[in-house]
């Protein structure tokens, strides 16, 4: 009888959970290292497979056709968009935090929405303006080039759905989801991060000159700070996403007039 008597009752003792934890300096850069090359890989699969599909010799001709179309890019970059999202799913899920809370995948109010968007028209406005002071073209000659051929291949929608949705998803999932999440947490404090994470982004558009490079890094500038003031990557997205597709127009303007 002694199984009904209380001071012998059964204890159930619950599994010991470790709390959740944000990477700090270290782990971030080394899981960004890891969603940056899934980032690589899932694109240059695409232009591997373009490649392959090449009838006839594969001369140098043949290869920039195959890597420089509209399709190529297009895809490629969609591609980019997955990957990245099952390298981040991957990190966060080591650090046992929820994916959608540490990639700060919540929006913001209207107030910081405007304020971006606001800035953000200034700012470009401004490097327009010095593009024309010193006689530079306005648009990067890439973007010029990647539009006509996807205008000649008869997918521009596709490349506008990779310009202005999966690569803005992408690259702010990694620089201002991401990496802003973890270095912002280290000994690189808020202000650091934005830094770090700028010059991380500005590094992946490696087909501009040195000119749209400042351009690119002060544009992260402003995304980073509105990452820190609204704690929201959806904003950097919505933001990221409408600077892709004025800049799709213009250049698309400017190549027709």
């Amino acid at each position: 009888m002694d199984s009904l008597n209380p001071e012998h009752s059964l204890v159930v003792v619950a599994p010991i959970q470790r709390p959740p934890r944000i990477w700090k300096f270290w782990g971030t850069t080394l899981w960004g290292l890891f969603i940056f090359a899934a980032m690589f890989a899932g694109q240059l699969t695409v232009i591997l497979w373009f490649v392959l599909q090449n009838e006839g010799p594969l001369d140098k001709a043949a290869l920039i056709h195959a890597v420089g179309g509209g399709m190529t890019i297009s895809l490629s970059v969609i591609m980019g968009l997955p990957a990245v999202a099952a390298a981040c799913w991957i990190a966060i899920r080591f650090s046992r935090t929820p994916f959608s809370e540490y990639l700060a995948l919540r929006w913001t109010s209207w107030k910081n929405f405007a304020l971006g968007l606001g800035t953000l028209v200034v700012l470009v406005t401004g490097w327009d303006l010095l593009s024309r002071t010193t006689g530079r073209e306005i648009t990067p000659g890439f973007m010029g080039e990647v539009l006509k051929s996807a205008q000649a291949d008869g997918t521009l929608w596709l490349l506008l759905i990779a310009f202005c949705v999966a690569a803005p998803m992408s690259e702010e999932f990694f620089a201002r989801g991401f990496l802003y999440r973890g270095w912002s947490e280290s000994s690189l404090r808020p202000a650091g991060a934005i830094i770090l994470s700028s010059l991380a982004w500005t590094v992946l558009h490696l087909q501009y000159d040195w000119f749209f490079f400042g351009e690119v890094f002060c544009i992260g500038l402003l995304l980073g700070y509105l990452r820190y003031r609204s704690n929201s990557t959806w904003l950097t997205i919505v933001i990221h996403g409408l600077n892709n597709t004025a800049a799709t127009i213009q250049t698309l303007w400017l190549a027709g007039s």
